[in-house]
């Protein structure tokens, strides 16, 4: 059993209340839908899940700190400083515009390593999580979850390559370098949000890469593609999850063989 037993057991009971939530306003006719002053926009059914997800925290481990993207932070107030992060509804365009891809994350980092990550989206029957060292796994829920684990492929020839959107990339100044590797690769598609990662992590898809993230959006991620054991780092090539804000941290992950030749591409040096 895993160091995080006890906490996956409580992350999976979090994502159990949160689709319950989230399924109950999926396409409902009275769905609020607001907009941020990012003009982003966000849901009655992301404000619902985050204060749910923040109540039952509250209780279950009052000590550990709390960050989502709905309520900012909240500071551990335990002597080990351990983290959650919350992001109620990833993919909240699809949400609103009653597209099934759509997700709770929900991560515990301690320090700035993420050590547990779980994936639950309702409306496509399927979870996915991981915590360090226990290996990743997908499935309905806990009860029938099989091991998961990224791709052989070595070559980008025989690739499928998966992006964010051209736009973010155009923006990021790095437009060129993702068509020449949609070119490159055996297939390019756009998933989007958190659905690309766990495409990857299930040897479904070999790169998934993103130039702007928030740490609600990636945390959950990392630990889910590493344990099916891919490599996730940001574009400078650092393993890091640093970041506390929005737009501050970038991605690109992979099955592990072509994770150089994505990074010699898309790679942007270190800020000294």
């Amino acid at each position: 059993m895993t160091g995080y037993a006890d906490d996956l057991a409580l992350a999976h009971r979090l994502a159990d209340a949160a689709d319950a939530l989230s399924t109950a306003r999926f396409r409902a006719l009275d769905l609020r839908v607001e907009s941020k002053p990012d003009l982003t926009p966000v849901s009655d059914a992301d404000t619902a899940v985050e204060r749910e997800i923040r109540a039952l925290l509250a209780a279950h481990r009052p000590g550990d700190g709390l960050i989502g993207e709905e309520y900012g932070e909240q500071p551990a107030t335990g002597p080990d400083g351990r983290r959650w992060v919350v992001d109620p509804i990833d993919g909240t365009k699809n949400f609103v515009r009653g597209v099934p891809v759509w997700a709770t994350l929900i991560a515990l980092l301690e320090g700035d390593r993420a050590v547990l990550g779980l994936v639950s989206a309702p409306a496509l029957g399927r979870r996915w999580w991981a915590a360090s060292g226990a290996g990743a796994f997908a499935g309905p829920g806990p009860a029938s979850g099989a091991p998961i684990r990224v791709s052989g492929v070595t070559t980008l020839a025989d690739a499928s390559f998966c992006y964010s959107s051209l736009t973010g990339w155009e923006e990021a100044g790095r437009l060129g370098p993702v068509l020449q590797i949609m070119r490159d690769a055996w297939r390019s598609r756009a998933y989007g949000d958190f659905y690309g990662y766990m495409l990857l992590a299930e040897g479904a898809l070999d790169v998934m890469v993103e130039p702007e993230l928030s740490l609600w959006d990636v945390a959950a991620l990392v630990p889910i593609v590493t344990e099916a054991g891919g490599t996730f780092t940001d574009l400078a090539g650092r393993p890091t999850l640093a970041g506390d804000g929005a737009g501050d941290l970038s991605a690109i992950a992979s099955n592990g063989p072509l994770h150089g030749d994505i990074l010699a591409r898309l790679g942007r040096p270190a800020a000294r």
